[in-house]
């Protein structure tokens, strides 16, 4: 034996592992857990030499994983300005004028994370306020969906946009009455003017990854599943991967979108340390909170509006089936219910004329389905990717945008899982806090941090604590292939875990709201430790 062996030991560890569901000590060496079970089992098997950590009360659980969501965007929420639960539009513009440097890129000024939902009227903004505060300088504001933005003047003079500019496919320059752009772009005019926003410099977009990766640590997370990695991304996780030094696990999802699918379909499934990509994620629709999920009847709260489609049904399929052929997993954002209606036909034909079955496809999101869809989901085994804080989040309103009938196949975690669905739970970070912790309090509650409302929302589709901590680490250890190394602890598998002030199995879901993160260990390495 060397020195190289670590004991941990705590006040209890739950390995979800049938065979031996409890712990209180592990063993790991070479980045693998050597033993999990008594104090005296792991010190045998780690040898007297062993280093030994001593994590006191802490309860321990496997290596918690966000199974859909999006490291540069959250760097880049980290480094520019941030506008999430701004109160009002005065709020906003006081927020720019403190943006720091990084909030540039170019002469561009960047900001995310602005909801009309939070302020009095709950209506889109427009050009003005912002033209007002900056003539010159070209604004672009994420909405906090990321299918939304808000930009000045300067920025659609860039972009080309003029009252004479028609909609794009699967987008939408709002007007206002006289004919000018309002200043709001939805789903794919975004596009027109981010192709006028300088690329990030390298350093840049190595400080934002790196900002992401350290505040994932720090929640939790041991891996994410990226949902929709550009290109300059992967290649630089790439090479921290080759050098050792990419803290985490990250499941890439090659971004299916754009141009850049040529590219990842020429390099095929790629395979590194801690790095992979064998999936492909692709945007059946838009958001709920802008209006652009696609609904296949009215929105109860904008009468003749049924959200967008961002690619026709037709090249959805050809992508989807070109990605199947070349042994790529096909993941699909889908909102709205007729989105997802299309996504279940999608996958199960294409899968079935690619023979393709065997690489667990995915539907990203599966917010809202007609109840039919979700038995066919569910008979499939389809994956769904789901993210317990948007229900929370989106709880106050959405019941205005869809009526009460369509809300019973909303959110419904229990009905999909009762469905035969496999169930891999995220947060879909920057859109929502990439706080693990939250998403397992949601899962299980389906309340607001304040306990709102009392029971629950819709509480029959709330989640055991089992399944809830479940989803955040069998889960997606399945949906991205990897259930035999990772999602439990026992002797063999990866050493990934995770240490908690307060336990997630046993204790009440209302301790997880204050509860705090010890440690996190990926491969036996330690990449985060609490102070004190």
């Amino acid at each position: 034996m060397t020195a190289e062996s670590t004991v941990y030991r705590a006040e209890r560890v739950w390995t979800l592992d049938a065979e031996r569901p409890r712990a209180e000590a592990l063993a790991v060496r070479d980045g693998r857990l050597l033993a999990v079970g008594t104090l005296a089992e792991a010190r045998a098997a780690a040898g007297p030499e062993a280093r030994e950590v001593d994590l006191g009360r802490a309860t321990v659980v496997p290596g918690l994983v966000d199974a859909h969501a999006h490291i540069h965007g959250l760097g880049k929420s980290l480094t520019t300005v941030r506008l999430e639960k701004a109160p009002s539009v005065e709020d906003v513009l006081q927020r720019l004028a403190k943006a720091p440097a990084s909030s540039f890129q170019g002469d561009w000024l960047l900001g995310k994370g602005w909801d009309q939902n939070e302020w009095p009227g709950a209506a889109f903004p427009g050009r003005n306020d912002l033209d007002a505060r900056f003539p010159a300088t070209p604004v672009f504001l994420m909405r906090v969906d990321h299918h939304a933005a808000w930009v000045n003047g300067e920025a659609l003079r860039r972009a080309g946009i003029t009252r004479d500019t028609p909609d794009p496919p699967g987008g939408r320059i709002l007007k206002g009455a006289n004919g000018e752009p309002t200043g709001v772009l939805v789903d794919n005019a975004m596009d027109v003017v981010e192709a006028a926003i300088p690329a990030p410099t390298r350093e840049q977009l190595e400080t934002r990854l790196r900002a992401a990766l350290e505040r994932c640590a720090q929640v939790g997370l041991t891996g994410v599943h990226d949902a929709g990695m550009d290109l300059q991304a992967f290649r630089t996780l790439q090479a921290w991967d080759a050098a050792g030094t990419l803290p985490l696990r990250v499941y890439a999802m090659a971004a299916g979108q754009g141009e850049q699918r040529h590219a990842y379909l020429e390099q095929g499934p790629w395979q590194g340390r801690h790095l992979s990509m064998r999936s492909v994620k692709f945007l059946a629709d838009g958001a709920l909170g802008s209006r652009g999920a696609a609904l296949h009847d009215d929105y109860s709260d904008e009468p003749g509006q049924r959200g967008l489609l961002l690619l026709s049904p037709e090249e959805l399929e050809a992508r989807a089936q070109a990605f199947m052929a070349r042994g790529f997993q096909v993941c699909i954002h889908a909102i709205g219910d007729r989105a997802n209606t299309l996504v279940v036909d999608v996958l199960l034909r294409g899968a079935e004329r690619t023979g393709t079955q065997a690489l667990r496809h995915r539907v990203e999101h599966a917010q809202i389905l007609r109840l039919e869809d979700i038995r066919r989901l569910g008979a499939a085994g389809l994956v769904a990717s789901v993210q317990p804080t948007h229900a929370t989040s989106d709880m106050p309103w959405a019941e205005t945008r869809l009526g009460r009938e369509r809300l019973k196949g909303a959110y419904a975690w229990r009905t999909l899982k009762d469905s035969g669905a496999h169930l891999a739970l995220g947060s879909d970070f920057p859109i929502e806090n990439p706080d693990v912790l939250a998403g397992l309090y949601a899962a299980r509650t389906r309340q607001d941090a304040k306990g709102w409302p009392e029971g629950g929302w819709y509480p029959e589709e709330r989640l055991s604590a089992a399944e809830a901590l479940e989803g955040f680490t069998v889960g997606p250890a399945w949906a991205s292939f990897e259930e035999a190394r990772r999602g439990r602890l026992k002797p063999g598998l990866d050493a990934d875990f995770v240490a908690l002030s307060e336990d997630p199995l046993e204790g009440p879901a209302a301790a997880l709201v204050d509860a705090r993160v010890l440690a996190t260990v990926v491969a036996g390495a330690e990449v985060f430790r609490a102070a004190g």
